[in-house]
Formats: structure tokens, C-alpha cells, sequence
């Protein structure tokens, strides 16, 4: 039948209507640039002076909140993947604190050179992270029980190996020492500006971008987050999928671990306690749905460094540490709210 004589394809009244964008849902895409604008704008207005100087945009500050931010940030990178497919990691502060110690042992009791210390750290991470992915997807139980059960695990481990003891790092050659060139990851590049840490965040956050937004595999992240039934009936691998992306933030926990230890000399089983709940305000405010088949990297990114400002900005103005957490938990409230609404003007949800 040609489209002259199909009355649904001429008919004008039948035509599907144009969707205009709801404005609400723009903000909560952009929510993290913009709270980040706002933020910035904030810290200008409210920031102290010294000698007319405005001390929140003084380099040597703007650089400390971008280093301050770096490991929970390189978490957060790796927990973005798991939010998208409707998951949640809580196991990832424990994580770190298991992997700086097992950085700082390997290297001062266990006499291991730097590359050999950094791909089985690495490689702790990700098996840590895939054995939660195959529980959960194994076994169909909830994400929150098993990381939960994986957040004690990970700190126990941290304790037996560290004897609950500081393991401090001193560099040079010879047994109990370890290489000095790890005492990079704590030192500033151009001119003393840039944190090497803050280097490994943006590394990160660049490759996982690329991974996300131009390969099949984040397609599938996408999909299995969006809608699983549908995804597993298209072929996509699910439990696969799912596994991959615990493994992911297995990887970026243990990295953040690395990149602790290599910062602060030290490994201690007690680093990293709070960072899984930083990591996830981060990805939330940066606008990944916690209902999962949404989010960016780039979203993440402007998330975690709106938290480091704001807390940078607050401190500056000597507020305790108490109205910080507040401020930030009415933050990721807001952000999950604005979530909530969209999905309920769009018909996905209660």
C-alpha cells in the first residue's frame, strides 16, 4: 500500500506529537555543572581575603581541593558504572584501606618492586570486585547486602594483614625500603601546580569516558541499568555485565588504594572509612539515576570537585565539620529528589 492511501500515514492528526523537553529534566542532566557554577560563584562571594586576594581562587588552594578530591574521585569514576546498571558498591572504602595496606606491605616487608606491587594490587581489587559481582548475580541477591558483607570483609582482611598497625613507607634501597620513585604519586608537576594524583583521576576519567560513551560494553552498562528483561532478551550478556562493572570498581578502589598510600606514606586498615558514601553523593549529584540506564562520567567528575569546593569553601569560613556533612547530605537529598521527579513527569516510576 502506498503512503497516498495509508489514512494513518496522510493524516495529519495521527502524526505522533513533538516532545518538548522538559525543563526539570535538563536541570537534573546538568544538575552537577550547574551546582558546580553555583558553587564556584559561592566560594567567590564567601571566600576570605589576605591582602585583597581572593583566597578560594588562589592556585596553590585550587589545587588542593583537586588533590583532596583525586581518591574519591577515582572511586566514584568506578561506582558510575555500577549506579548506570541500578547497582550500588559499598565495599569500596574498605577496598582502599585494604590496598594501601597491601601496597605498603608488599614493598617494606614483603621487598616487591613497584610494578610487580601495583598489578597485584590491582589485580586484588578486581577479583575483590568481581567475586561481589558473582555473588550478587549468582545467587540474585541484593547489591547493598553483598558489598555490606564485602565492606567488613575487606576491612578484616586489612586488619590481619596490617596487624591493626600503621605500615609507614620510607623510601631508598634495600630491604624495608621502598622505591623512591613511588613517592611520585605525593608530589606536584608544572612548576609545583599540579598533583600527580589529580593527573591518575583525570587519566581514569578520560579512559572510562571512552569505554562508556564508544564502546559496546558501555552500551550494554546502559542497557542492563535501563531495562535488564529487555537487554537479556536482546542478547546483551547481563550477568556478564554486571560482574565486569563490580570488577571496574574493584579496579578504581584498589588505584585509589595505590594512589593513598603513595600520597600519605602510610598504609593504615582505617583508610578510605566514609569514601563509598563520598564516591556515591558524587555520582548522584552528578546526575547518574540512581534507578539505573542513566549518567555520565563528565557528570561524576563535576560532582566530585563540587564537593571538594564546597567543603574547601566551608572550611575556609572555619565551619565545623558537622555543618559540611549536612550541607552535603541536603545537597545529594536535593539531587535525588529532582531524580524522582523527572521519572514520575515521565511516567517510569512512583
Amino acid at each position: 500500500m502506498s503512503q497516498d492511501n495509508n489514512p494513518v500515514a496522510a493524516s495529519p492528526v495521527m502524526a505522533a506529537p513533538q516532545k518538548h523537553r522538559d525543563p526539570l529534566a535538563l536541570i537534573v542532566r546538568f544538575q552537577s555543572l550547574i551546582g558546580l557554577v553555583l558553587v564556584a560563584i559561592g566560594g567567590i562571594i564567601f571566600s576570605p581575603r589576605r591582602h585583597g586576594e581572593i583566597l578560594f581562587l588562589n592556585p596553590d588552594n585550587i589545587a588542593n581541593i583537586v588533590r583532596a578530591v583525586s581518591e574519591t574521585g577515582i572511586i566514584a569514576i568506578g561506582m558510575t558504572f555500577v549506579i548506570i546498571t541500578a547497582g550500588i558498591d559499598l565495599s569500596v572504602g574498605a577496598v582502599l584501606g585494604l590496598s594501601s595496606v597491601v601496597t605498603a606491605s608488599m614493598m617494606i616487608s614483603g621487598g616487591f618492586g613497584l610494578i610487580p606491587t601495583i598489578l597485584a594490587v590491582l589485580a586484588l581489587g578486581i577479583f575483590f570486585g568481581a567475586i561481589q559481582g558473582t555473588i550478587s548475580t549468582r545467587f540474585r541477591l541484593e547489591p547493598f547486602i553483598v558489598t555490606l558483607a564485602g565492606l567488613q570483609a575487606a576491612r578484616g582482611l586489612a586488619l590481619v594483614v596490617s596487624g591493626n598497625q600503621y605500615i609507614n613507607i620510607s623510601y631508598g634501597e634495600g630491604p624495608g625500603l621502598a622505591p623512591p620513585v613511588f613517592a611520585v604519586l605525593g608530589e606536584r608537576l608544572f612548576n609545583n601546580t599540579v598533583p600527580v594524583a589529580t593527573l591518575v583521576f583525570v587519566v581514569f576519567a578520560a579512559i572510562a569516558t571512552i569505554v562508556l560513551n564508544t564502546t559496546r560494553f558501555g552500551r550494554y552498562v546502559f542497557a542492563v541499568g535501563g531495562n535488564e528483561r529487555a537487554a537479556r532478551i536482546s542478547g546483551v550478556p547481563v550477568s556478564m555485565v554486571k560482574i565486569s562493572v563490580y570488577a571496574i570498581t574493584g579496579f578504581a578502589a584498589a588505584l585509589a588504594g595505590i594512589v593513598h598510600a603513595g600520597q600519605f606514606n602510610f598504609g593504615s586498615a582505617n583508610d578510605g572509612m566514609g569514601y563509598e558514601l563520598t564516591a556515591i553523593a558524587a555520582v548522584v549529584i552528578g546526575g547518574t539515576s540512581l534507578f539505573g540506564g542513566a549518567g555520565s562520567m563528565v557528570g561524576t567528575v563535576a560532582g566530585t570537585i563540587m564537593l571538594g569546593a564546597l567543603a574547601n569553601i566551608l572550611q575556609l569560613n572555619n565551619i565545623t565539620p558537622a555543618m559540611q556533612l549536612l550541607a552535603t547530605a541536603a545537597i545529594i537529598v536535593l539531587a535525588a529528589v529532582l531524580q524522582s521527579l523527572v521519572r514520575r513527569r515521565e511516567g517510569l516510576g512512583r
